[in-house]
């Protein structure tokens, strides 16, 4: 015989089956909690991971901008340096340079001041009494140089008639030569020209320059090293061999 109460029992839930239901959500809550908090962790340490090399990076990077801004500010400053260094080389040189040139310059002011002096000093020689002996001996020297046997011989117009006298004298001692003294041209009237005298070929193409002046040029020229060394003293940028 059919019995519904019976069937009843059979077919309603039974009570421990909700406990297990109520306990699988449960732990289905907390699983899924573990699961928030370990996707949690590992997005933080993740993100962790992320700074610390992102931070890394960017002190990297800045190392490398400041060393290379370091680079540049030396490599001007080295720059600026070596500017400044050629500066004081060109300023140190052009002082030297400009002392130099004063100091020759004042060397020279005192040589042409002594030949000034020295030839002051031969201007008095056609004053004195040997001044005629000496118009002998520069034409003498003059008839030599010009390797002629005649010749015109010129002076001042002051020493003529010595100048006349010592062409005798020569004419004397030398027939063969024949000597004319120029009474057109004239060497400068004195102070301009300190005496002497111009042997001069026949043709007037070869001219003897034997006056006292530039026999006191040539004589400086000759013996300036000597001359420079005696007022000045020894040049330390020469080198004398021995």
């Amino acid at each position: 015989e059919f019995n519904i109460e019976k069937l009843q029992i059979w077919t309603a839930p039974p009570p421990y089956f909700a406990v297990l239901v109520t306990m699988n959500e449960h732990e289905v809550d907390r699983q899924i909690n573990q699961m928030v908090q370990f996707i949690k962790q590992e997005a933080e340490e993740k993100a962790s991971e992320i700074r610390v090399a992102a931070e890394e990076e960017f002190n990297i990077e800045k190392l490398q901008m400041v060393e290379t801004e370091k680079q540049k500010i030396r490599k001007e400053y080295e720059r600026k340096e070596a500017s400044v260094e050629v500066r004081k080389k060109i300023q140190y040189s052009t002082e030297l340079n400009a002392m130099r040139l004063k100091v020759l310059g004042a060397r020279e002011e005192a040589i042409q001041g002594m030949l000034a002096e020295a030839r002051a000093t031969v201007g008095q020689v056609s004053g004195q009494a040997s001044y005629q002996g000496l118009l002998v001996s520069l034409i003498g020297q003059g008839l030599k140089k010009l390797e002629q046997t005649s010749a015109v011989v010129r002076c001042r117009l002051v020493d003529v008639e010595k100048v006349r006298a010592a062409i005798a004298d020569v004419s004397r001692g030398q027939p063969q030569v024949q000597l004319k003294l120029d009474e057109h041209d004239y060497l400068p009237a004195p102070p301009t020209s300190s005496g002497g005298v111009h042997i001069i070929s026949m043709d007037g193409k070869i001219v003897c320059n034997n006056s006292l002046d530039d026999r006191l040029k040539v004589a400086f020229q000759n013996n300036a090293p000597e001359i420079r060394n005696a007022i000045f003293g020894p040049n330390p940028n020469v080198k004398v061999k021995a």
